[in-house]
Parts: C-alpha cells; structure tokens; sequence
C-alpha cells in the first residue's frame, strides 16, 4: 500500500493510502518519460469522457503494454492532468507524466512484466 503526500495552498498535508499502488520513485517516473517519449498514443478519450467501454480498454491495454500514452480530445473539456489523476486511481495505475493532450500511465503486469523499473 502507497502513501501519498500532498501540500495544499495552506501547507497543510493531506495522506492518501492508495491499496496496490507502488509510489514511482523521481528516478523510475524519469525513465519511464524516457520509454512514453517515443510510443505514439494508442487511445483516445473523447468528448463523453471515460467512459465505461473506454476504462475497459485502457485497463487491458495497461495489462499487455504496462505504458500507455493517451490522447484527450479537445472536445472532452478536461485537463490532461486531472484525466490522469482519475484513470489512475480508478485503475490502480501510476501517473507519469501529462504534456498537452497527452497523458501516460504505468501499471506492472499482473504476469510477466516487461518493464523493469530501476530502483
């Protein structure tokens, strides 16, 4: 079980226990950057949003690859980062990083994982 810190506007700390989620370390989210840099988005989210069908996909998508880039569309009214956020608590997944439009996860497979993260 992850913990997250975060620093509100009033420095106050609020603790998040995410169950199943390994915190990246800076030295990890940076070489994943590294391995997101060149793949090229393999879903797109759309003005409905995360939908059901959407999260579906994505959560297989995360099992076989383990790095997914996503595209926001510019219809979908939402920011890259807040997206992020939701997907990856709703998949038990890591947020990366997000640039624009684009967002990307992480998420260890379950069996067999290719990506080996450094420590």
């Amino acid at each position: 079980m992850g913990i997250l810190l975060i620093l509100t506007d009033s420095n106050s700390i609020i603790l998040n226990k995410r169950e199943g989620a390994n915190m990246l370390n800076g030295k990890q989210r940076s070489y994943l950057k590294g391995l997101a840099h060149n793949l090229k988005p393999i879903i797109q989210m759309g003005k409905e949003g995360a939908s059901e069908s959407f999260i579906k996909q994505l959560d297989e998508m995360l099992e076989h690859k383990e790095l997914v880039k996503v595209t926001i569309h510019d219809s979908a009214m939402v920011g890259a980062k807040e997206v992020a956020n939701e997907l990856a608590k709703e998949l038990k997944a890591e947020f990366v990083q997000a640039i624009g439009s684009k967002l990307v996860l992480y998420r260890e497979a379950k069996e067999e994982p290719e990506i080996k993260l450094p420590r």
